[in-house]
């Protein structure tokens, strides 16, 4: 089974629930089930700002399994995360490497050719 995640609520949500819990399971291959993207919004874009601990390791597990990062462009934008692009589209700046920026559309176009069975909302 394929499952991308949505990370909706702040809090502990992005530190806990994906730092302590799905995260090492991911780095240690018992996850269960395969995981094709993780969408972000709100203050949980900055786990993937360069140099966050819990950024940088999902970033090489994202690369390494093949797994999408992608920051809400409005949420990257207001937090410094995103400037605009010269293609009317916006690109990340000062996150870890692997990370893409964009709304639902691009998220629906980025997961097309890997869609997941499954889509949880944390």
């Amino acid at each position: 089974m394929k499952v991308a995640y949505i990370f909706s609520t702040t809090g502990h949500t992005v530190s806990y629930k994906l730092g302590k819990m799905i995260l090492p399971q991911l780095e240690e291959h018992r996850h269960g089930v395969e995981v094709v993207g993780m969408f972000f919004f709100d203050d949980n874009t900055y786990a993937l700002r360069q140099g966050d601990p819990l950024g940088e390791r999902l970033s090489v597990v994202a690369r390494e399994q093949g797994i999408l990062l992608m920051l809400c462009d409005q949420c990257a934008t207001e937090r410094g995360l995103a400037v605009p692009d010269e293609k009317g589209g916006y690109r990340p700046v000062g996150t870890v490497e692997g990370v893409r920026v964009g709304c639902f559309p691009d998220l629906y176009t980025a997961l097309a050719t890997n869609m997941p069975d499954q889509v949880i909302t944390l």
